[in-house]
């Protein structure tokens, strides 16, 4: 039977299915599904076939009836996860959990529910969403999604009413409960306001006209703007995210075959609501597509299918700006606009409290966006009498990221996935890094920018703009003047954004490779240049991350004939770039810097220079090293300055002279034998994570130290060492073609695919990558039917 036919036969015939499911291996299963039909799920069914690792393949005969499966499936895997987010989009977190707990901080920057309650009723009372849904494709979201996303609320609510929540994180809890289309939506949202209104919710929710000043006080207030810049520039920093990734693609030229191959490490929380979700996607003769999706989307985000693999990194580009309005004589909720006032909008938003009354407070809206009081705490942005500041979010009025996943999903070359970037514009935050099978590699910044470009920075930006666009590219502009509005161009589907002729794009060269620095140095022989601050740097130093994972592809290209294998020997290769650059000099000056203490100079000379789990002196070189970097500025970190010629290798030898580094070294020594742990102890020994009473040691290291394999934990002294990782390597996948039906790709869930301590995918894939072992991707049909753990499920609304 041509597989076509098959998957059809299987989506739309429960007869069918049980031909297939009769000729399965002895230890597959098939279980019926939910039978009741609800009001927004009628008619609406999936097959669900489970292979190794509970990794679901969802077939559906059209769009809806796949988010069906889709929901339902992220259901079983994730429903308490979910439901909180689904609280935290409808502003009512404070109703549940009290208004001083902390969210999560998936969903937003907010620091306390109220704040996040606030922010979020707001854009459900203004029906921010309902705008968007209404708005047509291109600039709103394509049918197809819409379809997705109302078969996606109908699954999820089937699986509450067949299942008992059992995950004691939310069983028997009032806050489970069925979801709409729009509330998929608002998450959808959420996620795309990430980087701009959601890293400023404190500050939209906080900001408060100021009192009257007493007659012939000064109404002060302006940032400094020197302070201004170094707290943008530390906001936006990559070494501080909690979000970055790793992705290589090369070309046919470097590979065994001719044909493409691709490596994506994306570097995403472990816990909380952005994690990420492995399934396949089908829909018979028009999608199938497999790979990850973050909780409460309907789509695969990273992923592949039989000719196309693409990933994301988290980029450099600033997708917000400030506007700094000249206010009203005598009236602080009017600005000055030419000459001419114009009064601020109101927004009055009531959220209830558990066991309170409920608090309503006012937030302040103009035609550039909300008033906002600041950037996160180190970023004040006060409100005077003459002076407030609105945040413009372009990617408020962006609900087409899930239309680029799926173009990506349905693409059959590089060339279609920058079809689909120039056709959706949907990605806020990240780059693309993308393969094929006919050999070709390919990059693009495609990002939905605020349209800043220099010279309208360099014309419009006020004293305080001055300063922070060139530390950090963000833009303040002068709020007073119509001509400093952001424009158009004319190949962008919404108004004051940059088109796509205006992003960084690298299309075949030998690899492209991202590891969150700036576009420049995508390729070490090709640098892009000619783009505008507001997408990042060129010629300034790279991260040490950047900096290793240039060498390491650079190095993989030249030597060339290069296989899906090779590609898994880079995800854990656990080079510490930090250490190849400064380990040596570290132990050729520590005997001076300690003396009387030669175990630790012994200790740091004789390392490997990895963060394998059997690497002894790691975890006293890394501790170190955190220290060393926290304490000491770059540019007195190195006695050989960067260098735009060299800026792979520079700057480099390490500055033992200044007084840091030996402090740094003692404190470290210290610090472990206080906690009782050796010296020279394995890194695996003291770096771990718990799953159900079982320690399960992991490798990697820190982002401070350039590992590719990105590993940033909680540090625990009574805990003895490393107990938790916060952020690091998640989804992993390296994908080639052999010129069969079926690409080879090989996966890797570092968290596991459940979040439920009852589910065997609780921590299955966690010790998988605890011994770097990966999963074989069952793509096609024959692999799926042949899979030992097959369980096939019939869901039905």
């Amino acid at each position: 039977m041509h597989l076509r036919t098959r998957l059809k036969h299987l989506a739309l015939a429960g007869a069918a299915l049980a031909v297939v499911t009769a000729s399965l291996p002895g230890a597959a299963a098939a279980d019926s599904g939910d039978r009741g039909q609800g009001p927004s799920d009628r008619g609406l069914s999936a097959v669900i076939r489970y292979t190794e690792y509970g990794i679901p393949h969802i077939v559906g005969k059209d769009y809806a009836n796949l988010g069906f499966g889709t929901g339902w499936a992220q259901a079983a895997d994730q429903v308490c996860v979910l439901a909180d987010g689904f609280l935290t989009v409808n502003g009512e977190r404070s109703r549940h959990f009290g208004p001083d707990a902390a969210p999560d901080g998936s969903l937003s920057s907010a620091a306390t529910n109220l704040s996040s309650d606030l922010f979020f009723r707001g854009v459900k009372d203004a029906g921010t969403v309902e705008k968007l849904l209404a708005t047509p494709a291109p600039a709103g979201p394509s049918g197809d999604v819409k379809e997705l996303m109302r078969g996606w609320a109908a699954g999820y609510n089937a699986w509450l009413r067949k299942n008992r929540t059992a995950d004691p994180a939310c069983a028997g809890a009032g806050w489970v409960r069925p979801v709409t289309a729009l509330d998929v939506a608002r998450r959808g949202f959420a996620v795309s306001v990430l980087g701009g209104q959601g890293r400023a919710v404190d500050g939209i929710t906080a900001a408060r006209p100021p009192a009257a000043p007493p007659s012939g006080s000064a109404s002060g207030g302006v940032p400094d703007p020197d302070d201004a810049a170094a707290a943008a520039r530390e906001l936006f920093a990559a070494e501080n995210a909690t979000m970055g990734s790793n992705a290589v693609a090369f070309s046919g030229a470097t590979t065994a075959n001719g044909r493409g191959l691709l490596l994506g490490n994306p570097h995403y929380p472990w816990q909380g609501g952005r994690r990420f979700w492995q399934s396949q996607q089908t829909i018979p003769g028009e999608l199938n597509v497999s790979g990850a999706s973050l909780l409460g989307t309907t789509v695969v985000n990273i992923g592949f299918n039989d000719k196309v693999a693409w990933s994301h990194t988290v980029a450099t580009g600033v997708p917000l700006n400030l506007h700094q309005l000249t206010l009203a004589p005598g009236d602080p909720t009017a600005y000055l606009v030419d000459g001419r006032p114009e009064r601020m909008t109101p927004r009055t938003v009531t959220v209830p409290v558990k066991d309170g009354a409920p608090v309503t407070r006012t937030q302040w809206w103009t035609r550039y966006g909300p008033v906002v009081g600041g950037l996160g705490a180190q970023l004040p942005l006060p409100w005077t009498a003459t002076t407030a500041y609105a945040l413009n979010d372009p990617n408020a009025a962006n609900l087409r990221g899930s239309d680029t996943a799926l173009g990506f999903g349905k693409a059959r070359s590089t060339r279609d996935v920058a079809d689909t970037l120039r056709r959706t514009q949907g990605l806020p935050w990240v780059n693309t890094i993308a393969a094929d099978s006919a050999g070709h590699s390919y990059f693009s910044q495609s990002q939905v920018l605020p349209r800043i470009t220099d010279e309208l920075a360099e014309r419009c930006s006020t004293p305080l703009g001055r300063a922070t666009y060139p530390s950090s590219g963000v833009a303040v502009l002068d709020g007073s003047r119509s001509d400093c509005a952001l424009g158009s161009d004319p190949d962008a589907v919404q108004p004051g954004v940059f088109g796509p002729a205006r992003m960084p794009v690298l299309r075949d060269t030998p690899y492209v490779e991202n590891s969150n620095d700036s576009a420049w140095l995508t390729n070490a022989d090709r640098p892009l240049t000619g783009y505008e601050r507001v997408f990042g740097t060129i010629a300034t130093p790279r991260s040490l991350r950047t900096r290793g994972g240039v060498e390491d592809v650079a190095a993989m290209a030249e030597r060339g004939r290069l296989t899906v294998t090779d590609l898994q020997r880079q995800q854990f290769a656990n080079r510490a770039p930090a250490g190849d650059m400064a380990a040596a000099d570290a132990a050729k000056a520590c005997a001076t810097a300690v003396p009387g203490d030669p175990e630790v100079c012994r200790v740091i000379g004789a390392w490997d220079r990895t963060v394998n789990t059997d690497s002894r002196g790691a975890l006293l070189f890394d501790r170190f090293w955190r220290k060393f970097t926290g304490a000491v500025r770059p540019a007195d970190q190195w006695k050989v300055p960067f260098s735009p010629a060299d800026p792979v290798r520079t700057p480099h030898t390490l500055n033992t002279a200044t007084p840091g580094f030996a402090k740094a070294l003692t404190d470290a020594a210290a610090e472990l034998r206080a906690a009782g742990i050796p010296l020279d102890a394995p890194l695996g020994a003291h770096q771990s994570v718990v799953r159900n009473g079982e320690r399960i040691p992991v490798s990697g290291g820190t982002e401070s130290l350039g590992v590719w394999n990105k590993t940033e934990s909680v540090w625990s002294a009574a805990g003895g060492g490393y107990v938790e990782v916060a952020h690091g390597t998640s989804h992993v996948q390296a994908v080639g073609w052999d010129g069969g039906r079926c690409p080879v790709a090989r996966t890797l869930l570092a968290y596991s695919q459940s979040s439920d301590p009852r589910s065997p995918q609780y921590s299955d894939q966690t010790r998988l990558y605890a011994g770097e072992r990966w999963v074989t991707s069952r793509f096609c049909e024959k692999d799926i039917l042949r899979s030992p753990a097959l369980r096939v499920v019939v869901v039905r609304g």
